[in-house]
């Protein structure tokens, strides 16, 4: 197979190759003599001009030549991915990720090495997946808005959207940032109270008493109800603060056993109340001062007591109001006192 370089000056005619064979239509075509005019005008003139000191078989068919010249042309103008990589700011991870995503495809792949290439057109595509993710558009969210939107006006109204989302969030997060401040101001006033407090774990022993309770199930808020009713019914026997029995071993939020309870001093009747002596015993005791929302430190005082002596709380446990709201007047809750009271049954 003959093969010759441009710029080289066969020895033949133009019309005879040196063997004496006819001139084919790759070697003149591929001749530098001929000019732009005598090219057109030739019988064999088909391809155009090739790059000098490029070497062409001359026995190849004019298909593959052209072939190889538009990959050429395809190389030249398309990136590739480490190209493109540099060109949009994102590393060939992303890019990848993206391809499987169906959001940043490739124009090309080579179907023998697999590499990727980029058309100059997925420049701007890739800018605006850029921008839209600072923005906190999701990977779905950027798909839908370049599948779907198709001139500024969609895409106004996707940001649009994008930005009442934004501000709900902000809302959503300033309540949370407000509820966390009340929660700091409590814990914090809660551990003062706790360092300043004189009230210690004692053993007591209490007297059988005369009692009032109005058993109720649900939540430990509602024993006020429970409070009113005695206290409307058998005001005048009333003898002393009023208490809660609890008869659950746990902590409920629903449905929790408990019984509202006045101490009396004579017997008395009323429809719904019950009129009962209250065993005594012994009792493990603690004044709690603060809100009721915060006895649940109290608890695991005097109960950290109770389990280093070895001791078995028994059921119902009480809790006394020394001090709280009022009927009028709520008062302030750092100021309650309420003292928590524990039977006990010692080890044998």
């Amino acid at each position: 197979m003959n093969r010759w370089r441009i710029g080289d000056k066969p020895e033949a005619t133009d019309a005879q190759s040196p063997n004496g064979a006819a001139t084919t239509a790759d070697s003149v075509v591929d001749d530098p003599r001929l000019t732009t005019t005598a090219r057109r005008s030739h019988p064999f003139s088909i391809a155009p001009p090739v790059p000098r000191n490029r070497i062409l078989p001359l026995t190849l068919p004019r298909l593959e030549t052209v072939r190889a010249d538009v990959e050429l042309i395809m190389e030249t103008n398309f990136f590739s991915i480490g190209e493109f990589s540099k060109v949009t700011g994102l590393s060939v991870k992303t890019l990848r990720f993206y391809q499987e995503k169906g959001i940043l495809s490739p124009s090309r792949v080579d179907e023998e090495s697999g590499y990727r290439y980029y058309d100059p057109t997925k420049v701007e595509r890739a800018r605006v997946i850029v921008q839209l993710r600072t923005m906190e558009f999701s990977l779905e969210e950027i798909s839908v808005i370049l599948q779907e939107c198709e001139d500024e006006r969609d895409i106004l109204a996707a940001l649009q959207q994008k930005k009442a989302q934004i501000e709900q969030r902000i809302r959503q997060d300033r309540d949370v940032a407000a509820c966390l401040d009340r929660i700091i101001r409590m814990e914090r006033e809660a551990q003062r109270l706790a360092e300043q407090s004189t009230f210690a774990v004692e053993n007591k022993s209490l007297e059988p008493m005369l009692m009032a309770g109005v058993r109720m199930k649900g939540k430990y808020s509602d024993c006020g109800q429970g409070f009113s009713k005695i206290a409307r019914a058998l005001g005048r026997h009333l003898a002393g603060k009023c208490f809660c029995l609890y008869y659950d071993g746990e902590y409920r939020e629903e449905d929790a056993d408990f019984e509202a309870c006045f101490p009396l001093h004579k017997e008395a009747t009323a429809e719904g109340i019950s009129v009962r002596l209250l065993p005594g015993g012994r009792v493990l005791s603690l004044v709690h001062q603060g809100p009721y929302d915060q006895l649940g430190r109290s608890y695991a005082r005097i109960l950290r007591h109770a389990k280093e002596r070895k001791l078995e709380i028994q059921l119902p446990t009480r809790e006394v109001y020394l001090k709280g709201p009022g009927m009028i007047f709520k008062g302030n809750p750092k100021n309650y006192l309420t003292e928590i009271q524990l039977p006990f049954t010692a080890p044998t």
